[in-house]
């Protein structure tokens, strides 16, 4: 069995403890007992016990949005309709809002914030990516900042939802993307400006030095992609 399958055993078995005892030790050694998977082979697959649990269960919800927005027609939806639809889909990926709940507890740890901030950046990332972005200056990183905001904010809302069909969390989220798309307008006003864009081509010639092939690789802005 290769080290992916035992990690999704392991998660699987995981999740039942989770609700009860957090992403902890307690839930990880469970979660191993349960599985029949011997326990030092489980801390060969994840040598940070549960947190690598809690990132690969994030990582799961991901997956699954994009293999839904890759299978849905989206061709006449505007695209900040898109956009909308693919937080929806994350959201609506989670089989368990505990989890999620406590994740957030996990990754508000001093120790575990730059997991759960890399996280939040890729999860942006993998939906600018598969709905086609193309971007390759500043705009790689506004793009995955504001969406980032934009999901992390959604989540907070969702996780006190309690609407049918979470109806107020959708209407939460076309407010947030409203925003977004204000912001985006006035951006391209600064652009628009000489004086204005002069101003900022200093700091984004820098920001395409760091994004530039083999440049702070490991940087979480990077989230360890090329484009």
């Amino acid at each position: 069995m290769t080290a992916p399958d035992l990690k999704d055993r392991l998660l699987d078995a995981a999740l039942v403890h989770v609700a009860f005892d957090g992403w902890t030790e307690e839930t990880f050694q469970a979660a191993a007992q349960d599985a029949g998977i011997d326990p030092a082979v489980a801390r060969a697959v994840c040598p940070r016990g549960a947190a690598d649990l809690a990132v690969a269960f994030h990582k799961r919800g991901d997956a699954q949005m994009v293999a839904r927005l890759q299978q849905a027609d989206l061709d006449d939806m505007r695209f900040r309709d898109r956009i909308a639809a693919a937080v929806r889909f994350r959201l609506e990926a989670v089989e368990d809002k505990e989890a999620v709940r406590r994740g957030l507890t996990l990754f508000s740890m001093p120790q575990h914030a730059p997991d759960g901030m890399r996280l939040i950046w890729e999860t942006a990332g993998l939906i600018w990516e598969t709905l086609g972005d193309t971007s390759d200056d500043v705009n790689w990183y506004t793009k995955r900042a504001t969406l980032g905001a934009v999901y992390g904010s959604t989540v907070l809302y969702w996780l006190g939802d309690e609407s049918p069909d979470h109806q107020a969390t959708w209407e939460f989220l076309d407010r947030r993307i409203d925003d977004v798309m204000q912001f985006e307008k006035a951006k391209a006003s600064v652009r628009d400006n000489k004086l204005l864009s002069g101003l900022f081509a200093g700091p984004m010639a820098v920001l395409n030095q760091i994004k530039a092939p083999g440049a702070h690789k490991d940087m979480p802005g990077r989230w360890h992609h090329e484009q």
